[in-house]
């Protein structure tokens, strides 16, 4: 922690070097405390460094910078269709996690905006449930909830198989939405 004010560009090189040291993500709460500023001030300071093409994503466990995958070695990536009542949101994350799959994000498609896409990153049962918790602290609505429970997501993982076996098993839940379903 910083007794002092961080200014500028100072702060913003030093809060671009702590993300992208970071293991995990950094809320803007801990961002704030660090730079010994407000909390708007390190949305601010998020919005001017994404201007300057820096990858970095609010993901509501707290500010990710994206990098390549570590072993330099694309993963794959799939958008399926889901359906299901919010209750049935942790049953979802968890199937898709427990088969080595990221969920990346949820899209929607809006009547008035079009198409509405929030990130989710999760990866693992723990993320799912600081997901679920979030949501629920803070008396949120799923996205899905705007489309009757109709939603995409982006899976990621680094083989074919996993993906297919993390639909196989959402299938069985009735969660998965196929064409022959229309």
């Amino acid at each position: 922690m910083n007794s002092g004010k961080l200014l500028g560009e100072e702060r913003r090189n030093l809060l671009l070097d702590k993300l992208l040291k970071a293991s995990k993500p950094i809320t803007g709460g801990e961002l704030a405390a660090f730079a010994n500023v407000s909390r708007q001030v390190i949305v601010q300071d998020i919005s001017l460094l994404k201007a300057k093409n820096h990858p970095i994503i609010a993901t509501s466990q707290g500010y990710v910078y994206l990098e390549k995958n570590k072993q330099d070695q694309p993963l794959l990536e799939r958008l399926i269709a889901c359906k299901h009542s919010p209750s049935d949101t942790k049953e979802e994350l968890t199937i898709l996690v427990d088969h080595g799959v990221f969920v990346k994000d949820v899209i929607v498609e809006h009547p008035v905006y079009g198409e509405l896409t929030a990130s989710i990153r999760v990866g693992n049962r723990i993320e799912v449930e600081e997901f679920i918790k979030k949501i629920s602290l803070n008396k949120a609505s799923y996205l899905s909830q705007l489309t009757e429970g109709l939603h995409l997501h982006t899976l990621q993982a680094d083989s074919i198989d996993k993906l297919d076996r993390a639909c196989h098993d959402l299938d069985k839940a009735g969660i998965l939405v196929k064409e022959e379903d229309n």
